[in-house]
């Protein structure tokens, strides 16, 4: 060891790796009765052996504390006995800075401590409501690394921040990232191991290429990884730390969340995973996590003090922890609104018995967390290839099309695939919207994976975890088909953020809770206030009631929907005096019409003809000029009237 380098021992409390400046403390958990500590490679590429001394230990926890020059430029890993490990909670990994260069065989790693000073300009967490949020999936490497996207440094977070105004003109609340904590994209589990951390193989991981004759990389991150380190290969500047903290920075400056994705497999412990979240939300500012894997920590997550303002998105919660998981303060648990993306899908094609569930998942928002609404994800369909595929198409992958999900509850229009037939074209487009319109005019969280607000595709691949090319990466493509898509898309979340009536707080009662004459939520059918909601039944008007809004009363919204393959008609409810409904939108007509024009309703019942699969919007305004007199001698409105 280096003379001018002076070591002390103490007994740790916590694990992990503290850097200073002049100074580092290393808290180790290691069961073994063999010599264990700490290696240090200086500059030079000189190796100091530094032993942990067992009377200096709680438990199997060992403390060291280290102080001299030069130490952040040095990199470190674990040794015990013979094997030499990689600090699980080093806050920076050398090793895996070059995307995908790991070939044939394991790449060695290595903890950083390097200590980095950065300003985050007074930033603060943001906080956004649930009920006000709108989620937007990014794949870090996939969503800019296409010749399409215009940014300069492609495949990066800075390649995510020259992506902020585009974010920002779409008008979403926050972005999902998929995995971008440090991992070896060129290997795979073979099994579940309790130590995976060795910097050098251990037998228990293989690489990708051993499954395929060519080397495939895991673009999706969901694989056992180093936790506590932004990914390297991420980063367009020597720090990966500095250049996920500019992200964050970034991102809120310009009122936009950052939300990051873990997965953890079955080995995983539960405080690791604890120590893991609670790290990125205090050390990168993040406002929330989405929880992929096996034993997630539910009541951890909630029990703990600096985590009840972070969003914890998770695939379910158990019944028997929505007492402690409810935040009176700020509702903060998140989690998927039961089967709404197939149900949905199979609604949206025209299925039987599905029409109650529709509705249900429609206005579906309870009081203890939040709910997400989608219908197309990282995995599974874009958005896109849900109107265009019924079978997956995932040959690319080397597994004979056998991995990916069978069943996608999907319908191709009519032809597998791409096609030129205008009628095709006319009815996938009209599907797409049909989609999103669910998506966005629903009660939950819109979650909207990226490429499918402009209709990106996957080739009809459902499982393009290895397809770090055109398949996997979106397309930026400027044609008549996705700027259509694109600006229905826009128009929905104008929509939905000018509305409060569109994303309650509380779920809506189906009740005349106010005493106005008139629920919050009514359902109605060929006839006002008569749905048909029998086991064929396709079509549905839905009303949201604008007194019902918290702050100040908002316009009343019919939504009607048809997805049967004809025509139908429906029945608007009565307006009170002074107001006349006023048609928005139609997904059978393409957004330049209803941008030129809008049909007014003046009559006091209008019946409405609702296109085969196609959904309309309408929305109360006052009524122009003078009002009506009404014939006869009644004065009371009629029960009906809303």
């Amino acid at each position: 060891m280096r003379p001018d380098w002076n070591v002390s021992y103490f007994k740790p409390d916590r694990q992990g790796v503290f850097p200073a400046k002049n100074s580092v403390e290393f808290a180790a958990y290691l069961q073994t009765d063999k010599e264990c500590g700490v290696i240090l490679y200086d500059q030079q590429g000189v190796e100091h052996r530094i032993p942990f001394q067992p009377q200096m230990r709680r438990g199997s926890l060992y403390g060291l504390r280290l102080e001299g020059d030069d130490l952040t430029s040095c990199t470190y890993n674990f040794y015990m006995g013979d094997e030499i490990l990689t600090d699980p909670y080093a806050h920076e990994i050398r090793g895996l800075e070059k995307w995908g260069s790991g070939g044939r065989k394991r790449r060695e790693t290595c903890g950083s401590l390097a200590h980095h000073e950065f300003d985050w300009q007074k930033d603060e967490e943001l906080m956004i409501p649930v009920e006000d949020s709108i989620f937007y999936g990014i794949n870090v490497r996939g969503f800019t690394m296409h010749k399409s996207s215009g940014v300069k440094n492609k495949g990066t977070f800075e390649g995510l921040i020259e992506k902020i105004p585009y974010l920002k003109e779409l008008g979403v609340t926050g972005v999902v990232l998929m995995p971008c904590y440090e991992y070896d994209e060129c290997m795979v589990l073979e099994e579940p191991v309790l130590c995976p951390y060795s910097s050098k193989s251990s037998g228990n991981l293989k690489t990708l290429e051993s499954v395929a004759d060519t080397v495939k990389l895991n673009c999706w991150g969901f694989q056992k990884g180093f936790y506590f380190a932004p990914k390297a290969a991420y980063s367009a500047n020597q720090s990966p730390v500095l250049s996920f903290k500019k992200l964050v920075r970034e991102f809120h400056k310009n009122g936009l969340e950052v939300i990051m994705q873990f997965y953890f497999p079955p080995d995983i412990m539960q405080l690791y995973m604890l120590d893991v979240i609670k790290y990125w939300v205090m050390e990168y500012h993040i406002d929330g996590v989405r929880l992929s894997g096996f034993h997630i920590p539910f009541r951890l997550l909630a029990e703990e003090p600096v985590l009840k303002n972070t969003k914890i998105w998770c695939s379910y919660l158990p019944e028997e922890d929505l007492p402690v998981i409810k935040n009176p303060v700020y509702r903060n648990f998140i989690s998927d609104n039961g089967n709404f993306r197939y149900d949905i899908r199979r609604f949206l094609k025209g299925d039987e018995g599905l029409l109650n569930q529709a509705i249900y998942y429609q206005r579906r928002n309870p009081s203890e967390y939040g709910v997400v609404n989608y219908i197309a994800d990282y995995d599974g369909f874009s958005l896109y290839d849900c109107v265009s595929y019924e079978r997956k198409h995932n040959e690319a992958n080397g597994e004979n099309n056998r991995d990916g999900n069978d069943m996608n509850a999907t319908w191709n229009c009519g032809i597998e695939g791409d096609t030129k037939r205008k009628a095709i074209q006319e009815l996938r487009l009209k599907q797409i919207k049909n989609a999103l319109s669910f998506v966005f005019l629903s009660q939950g969280i819109p979650f909207l994976f990226g490429g499918d607000e402009f209709a990106c595709s996957r080739s009809g691949n459902n499982n393009c975890y290895c397809q770090d090319n055109e398949i996997g990466w979106v397309n930026w493509k400027n044609n008549l088909f996705s700027r259509e898509v694109l600006s229905y898309t826009k128009f929905l979340i104008r929509l939905r953020r000018e509305h409060s009536i569109l994303h309650m707080k509380e779920e809506l009662k189906v009740m005349d809770y106010k005493g106005v004459g008139y629920p919050d939520i009514s359902y109605h059918g060929t006839e006002a206030w008569r749905p048909d909601l029998s086991y064929i039944g396709r079509m549905i008007g839905i009303v949201l009631s604008g007194q019902y809004a918290p702050e100040k009363e908002d316009a009343s919204f019919y939504i009607a929907c048809n997805m049967h393959w004809e025509s139908h008609k429906l029945a608007l409810p009565k307006l009170s005096r002074g107001e006349e409904w006023i048609k928005l939108s139609d997904t059978a007509f393409p957004a330049a019409y209803w941008e030129m024009k809008a049909d007014i309703l003046k009559e006091e019942h209008p019946i409405v003809t609702v296109n085969s699969r196609s959904v309309a919007v309408f929305m109360t305004q006052k009524r122009e000029g003078p009002v009506p007199r009404k014939k006869g001698k009644k004065t009371s409105e009629s029960k009906d009237s809303i």
